[in-house]
This record gives structure tokens, sequence and C-alpha cells, in this order.
């Protein structure tokens, strides 16, 4: 069975549309002229099989003393190997609720898609990320201590609320859930079972939700890039966490971005290249998952660089760091990218 849902899945790849109603536009949108702002960065973190608890209060106290005007949190509130009980959500929650500014969430692989392993307890992944939808976004406004609208691709509770979008000063921003993990794409029966409590009808259901959620995913990116050429936005930012794999090859015969373990971003990917050749603007691809601060102008395809995206990889644990961005309008180069390093107080 898992054999054939993963041929309807390859052949769906190249096939898939943006068959959801796209949304209606902003109510954020900026009238004013575009001024000068930063914004921050943070995720995978805090992970307390590595000793993090005690680094965090650092960090957030970093972020809260810095003059930003939000922070997008790019996903992995917890390790890979504990327990997706409930109470993860609700220490999340306590977590964003500390901050001073708004705080926009994406979710990770690690609070949803490896639930399914026996050392995260064994749990069904489709319905923890049912559960994330209805307690992590409990409002329609962001997280945080002040807070901002959000428009969200789905009702609260329901699909794809976790999929946001608002504009500030000239620049869109989006977040959507796209995952670690090869975007939940089960490839084969030992994926499936290895290590895990699932059985191949839990893998098909797995990669049916990964083929409608890759699809609502491109319509959010489809319509986020078409809001930023009606606003004649600046720039945009896309917040996701799973590493897409698309580093520049090492070597004439080697290239990340063909690698089966990263097949389950290449339908989105492929969308993303094609709407920013088509923007005039700046974009700023941010992603998690790594752990490791990165920046770069990475070529999706040989030989072809896409001079206005800038690929940003962000800090995570046991580095508990945040990257602060300044926005000048201004400037011809739109994003500037500040690593933050968290001093702790025994160091």
């Amino acid at each position: 069975m898992l054999k054939k849902c993963l041929l309807s899945v390859f052949v769906a790849l190249g096939l898939i549309s943006c068959a959801a109603t796209a949304p209606t536009s902003s109510a954020l949108m900026d009238s004013a002229t575009p001024q000068k702002f930063a914004f921050g960065l943070w995720g995978d973190m805090p992970y307390k099989k590595a000793g993090d608890e005690p680094k965090l209060p650092a960090v957030l106290q970093s972020i809260n003393q810095s003059d930003i005007a939000f922070s997008l949190y790019d996903g992995d509130i917890k390790d890979g190997s504990s327990k997706c009980t409930d109470d993860v959500y609700t220490d999340a929650l306590k977590m964003f609720g500390s901050m001073k500014m708004p705080v926009v969430y994406v979710l990770g692989d690690n609070e949803w898609t490896d639930c399914h392993r026996l050392n995260n307890g064994g749990m069904d992944p489709l319905e923890r990320l049912a559960h994330i939808r209805r307690v992590m976004f409990p409002t329609t406004s962001s997280l945080g201590q002040t807070q901002i609208a959000l428009e969200h691709q789905g009702k609260q509770g329901e699909k794809y609320v976790e999929n946001t979008r608002f504009s500030h000063s000239g620049v869109v921003f989006t977040a959507i859930n796209m995952p670690g993990s090869n975007n939940n794409l089960v490839l084969n029966a030992k994926e499936c079972t290895s290590k895990s409590a699932r059985n191949a009808a839990q893998c098909d259901a797995a990669n049916a939700e990964y083929l409608e959620r890759d699809a609502a995913n491109v319509t959010w990116l489809t319509a986020a890039f078409a809001q930023a050429k009606a606003q004649k936005a600046l720039g945009l930012v896309l917040v996701v966490q799973g590493d897409p794999g698309f580093d520049l090859p090492e070597t004439e015969n080697t290239d990340e971005s063909t690698a089966p373990g990263v097949s389950g971003y290449r339908h989105f990917m492929s969308q993303l290249v094609q709407q920013t050749e088509q923007f005039k603007g700046q974009v700023l691809f941010v992603h998690g998952d790594t752990h490791f601060f990165k920046l770069d102008k990475p070529l999706y395809n040989p030989g072809k660089l896409l001079s206005n995206l800038t690929r940003l990889q962000t800090f995570g644990s046991p580095s508990l760091h945040w990257v602060r961005v300044r926005v000048d309008p201004n400037s011809s180069n739109l994003f500037q990218v500040s690593p933050v390093l968290v001093s702790q107080p025994n160091e």
C-alpha cells in the first residue's frame, strides 16, 4: 500500500496545482512611506536533553532588550528525542508569552513530524499537528505581550491556520509550515517503521497530508508574492523551518538538492524560484533545522544565480543565539543581517 501511495505522490508532484482559494489581501497593507526598522529571528531551542534551559533566559533577555519591532521563531520548540506531550506546547506558549514584542511562531519537525518516533512517545504526528493548530494559535494575532494582527490561510483550529502573513513598512512577511524530516514525506516502507510506532496506513496518511499541505503552501506562497507586487513592496521575507537542501554542489557530481532526503521540498522550492524571478524586490528566505548561522545567495540551479534571493539559516541548539535583521528602504542592501551572540552569565 505504501509503495502505491508513493507512486501517487511522485506523479502528483508533477501535476499538482494551486487549487485552494487565494486569501483576500491583508488589512495590514502599508500606506505610509516605508521606514527603517529591525526584526529578530530565532528557533530550534530550547532542547532539554542538550541542557539548553539554563541558557534560554539570556537569549530571551537579549531579544527583549533589543530594538526589534517583532520576531519570528522558525520552529523546533523541543528536541528530536523527547516525548511530544501536551506540556511541550504549553511551555512554548509561556516562552513566547515572556516576549515583550510580537512573536510569529512557525512549526518545526520536532513538535509534530517526528512524534511517531519511539523516543518521542510513538505518537501520531497528524494528531499532534491538529493539536498544535488548536493550541498554538489561540487568536488571529501573533504571540507575545504586544501583538500584531496576522492573516491566516485557515480558520482557527483548522488546517493551515499556521500559515500566516502580515506587512510592515514596505515588506511582506509570510510564515509557512514546511518542516524538517523531508516535509513529512515518507519515502519507503523501511523509513516508515524504523524506530517508529507507525504502520503502513499511517505512512500513507502522512504522504496524503504532505501532498495536500504542499499544494496549500504553494498557494500561500503565490498569494504572498501577489500581495507584495500589489503593494509594490520592497521585499518579501519567507520563514519556514526545514532546510530544503539547496546548497551549491561541491563537485560536478554532487548536488544536495537532488538527494532523496530533501525530495519533499522540490515542488515548493521550484515555485519559490519562479516567483522570485518574477519579483522586482528582494527576497529573504529564512529557515532553521541545521542549527548554525549561514547567509548566502545559493545557486538553486547550476549556473543560475538568483541575485534577489538571500538564504538565511538561523542558530539552533546548543548554540543559543539569534539574528537581527535591519531593513533599510533607502539601501540597495534592503536586508542587513547581523548575528547576535548571547553571552551566558557564567561565561
